[in-house]
């Protein structure tokens, strides 16, 4: 940051910003973190799991999607922000069947590791257990439904990264649903490659490069803690 880079003011510490720039995206530059699902710097924002809220000006708005603007006062860690992400990511949790220990994502998964920083102990909720099938048909790559969390990055990645648009969001309520373009609905006979960004972009374990599950040792996985490590 130069002396005469335009800044915002996120939770007292100025973060420069660049023409173009979101809330979170400056502030993901400036290495400071704002808790979110659906959004990567890789496609467009979508405002979808609502994570990202914090307070700019005192109005809550979507990090991700609401432009960052210079001498913005803009507060991420509140009490009340805090709470909020806790009941989202608690719904999250009982609207699908996430079983950490066993899953392939653990130590990788994005909804995992915002959960320990929210300090999320229990699920709050009554849990739905979903039972929607798994869909093994594609030969590289394996969609587990119980574990989508509806963020839409694959949806994004299809579309504006491989240029095929092999998934949708469908349904309404708690029938939403990802949908996969192809004449039985299933990955097997979509365009889907597993060379496809859209095959690795799930930040949860529903969307899964095949035959590499648990590859990666505990203690060497993204979100291993010093503690993981031992």
């Amino acid at each position: 940051m130069s002396a005469v880079d335009p800044t915002f003011d996120l939770d007292g510490q100025p973060v420069a910003l660049q023409p173009g720039d979101t809330i979170l995206s400056a502030a993901a530059r400036a290495g400071l973190d704002i808790p979110h699902l659906c959004w990567s710097e890789e496609v467009s924002g979508s405002a979808s799991c609502r994570l990202c809220t914090v307070l700019a000006e005192g109005r809550p708005v979507a990090a991700c999607v609401t432009p960052a603007v210079a001498g913005q006062k803009v507060e991420c860690r509140t009490p009340s922000l805090a709470t909020q992400r806790l009941r989202l990511l608690q719904m999250l949790f009982v609207e699908g069947n996430h079983f950490c220990p066993g899953c392939e994502k653990s130590g990788n998964c994005l909804l995992q590791v915002q959960a320990e920083r929210a300090g999320m102990t229990d699920l709050n909720f009554e849990v739905l257990n979903p039972e929607r099938p798994v869909d093994a048909s594609h030969p590289d790559v394996l969609f587990e439904p119980n574990r989508c969390i509806l963020c839409q990055l694959c949806v994004r990645a299809s579309d504006e990264i491989d240029g095929k648009r092999v998934f949708a969001i469908g349904g309404h309520g708690i029938a939403t649903r990802l949908l996969i373009d192809s004449p039985s609905g299933r990955l097997g006979d979509s365009a889907l490659s597993v060379d496809d960004r859209a095959a690795h972009i799930c930040p949860v374990g529903a969307l899964l490069p095949k035959r590499v599950g648990f590859a990666v040792p505990i203690g060497q996985r993204r979100f291993d803690t010093e503690d993981t490590r031992g």
